[in-house]
């Protein structure tokens, strides 16, 4: 993970996703997922470029089951874009980084 990409656990989620006075994006992923591990570069990236405005981080499915289960994290990987508290958005397969941003600029 990069720099500035956070590790949300189900120990951290509420503070760091739910109660984040930024926007958050949070990517759920797992290790053996191919197109998880291709998206990964894009998502430190835009973690290191914008992490002034955002919270962005990954919540690894496999060892975050009940959170994946919440919120209905049926295929991976899959983007969620909250702002206070709420899902505003969500993407779902490795995308490129321009819709990633966009999504992010509209929260």
């Amino acid at each position: 993970m990069g720099n500035n990409t956070k590790n949300f656990t189900k120990d951290n989620f509420d503070t760091e996703v739910i109660k984040s006075d930024k926007p958050v994006l949070v990517d759920f992923w797992a290790e053996w997922c191919g197109p998880c591990k291709m998206l990964t570069p894009t998502i430190d990236e835009i973690a290191d470029e914008y992490s002034d405005k955002y919270s962005i981080g990954k919540l690894n499915v496999d060892q975050n089951g009940e959170i994946a289960a919440e919120y209905g994290i049926r295929s991976i990987p899959c983007l969620l874009f909250f702002n206070k508290g709420k899902v505003q958005e969500q993407i779902v397969g490795a995308v490129e980084k321009a819709e990633i941003i966009s999504a992010l600029e509209k929260l």
